[in-house]
């Protein structure tokens, strides 16, 4: 085992939206000393992962931003962004299915919404963005789109995954859960992301271990050799696992990560 790779919402965090740190830190050490690189693929934004860390550890590796960013240290490795027309285009059709649809683009240097968006909704955003800001219109944005996630507190997300159906051939579109839809260039998912870390660090997918419970995670259990799905997972994630752990209100990943550490 050289690297382990986990989803952090539904998986590694609990449904407080925190971990348990001591347990972490006990199992980190082990990975450390067998030599294990650990990695977070996730759709929240690099920086509010690594607000969530805090100072628990700098040399964990994240996926962040739905994989379309690779990031070490606070330090940026890769980035995949998106055809900018294409985004904008797709943009105008998710509108058009409904106006007030709450749409969070991507870049670089920070996520953004609309300045007229509620603050109980720009609270729920906030939990997976540090860089969050108001703006008014979408298309003020500059800079390479890296995705577009749609928040919509009526779940629809697999109705507008099937209204954006003329993009699929150019983008990669996942309804990672009811509520929420991200977007991000046809070639990046989790699966690729991972991937990519893999030949970075020249380690095979016979050397890598993952873990996920949403639709977005389906790609990461193909990425490893030994994939786990939580058993709160959707049933297409488990179906694509080779196993089913506990919970992540039961500390699965961190539980099932320590017995198999021992074995080794």
């Amino acid at each position: 085992m050289k690297l382990i790779v986990t989803d952090l919402d539904g998986t590694f965090l609990n449904n407080n939206g925190s971990y348990d740190r001591e347990l972490f830190n006990k199992v980190y050490s082990k990975m450390q000393e067998k030599n294990i690189e650990f990695a977070i693929c996730t759709g929240k934004q690099c920086e509010r992962v690594e607000e969530l860390f805090e100072s628990d550890n700098s040399n964990i590796w994240i996926l962040g931003d739905s994989a379309t960013r690779i990031r070490q240290g606070k330090k940026l490795v890769k980035e995949f962004p998106m055809n900018q027309n294409i985004a904008l285009q797709m943009i105008a059709s998710m509108k058009n299915f409904d106006s007030d649809l709450i749409i969070i683009a991507c870049t670089n240097d920070g996520a953004f919404v609309r300045n007229d968006i509620e603050d109980k909704y720009f609270k729920i955003i906030r939990r997976s963005y540090a860089k969050l800001k108001k703006i008014n219109s979408i298309e003020e944005v500059t800079g390479n789109f890296l995705k577009i996630t749609v928040y919509d507190p009526l779940k629809r997300s697999e109705k507008l995954k099937h209204y954006l159906n003329s993009y699929m051939e150019q983008l990669y579109i996942v309804a990672s859960e009811p509520a929420w839809l991200d977007v991000t260039d046809r070639n990046i998912h989790k699966g690729k992301t991972v991937e990519k870390l893999q030949d970075l660090l020249r380690i095979t997918k016979e050397d890598t271990m993952s873990f996920g419970d949403g639709e977005n995670d389906v790609e990461l259990m193909d990425a490893a050799k030994y994939s786990f799905a939580m058993s709160n997972a959707s049933e297409n994630t488990k179906n694509a696992a080779d196993f089913i752990t506990k919970s992540n209100e039961e500390n699965g990943v961190l539980k099932t990560i320590q017995k198999i550490i021992d074995l080794i």
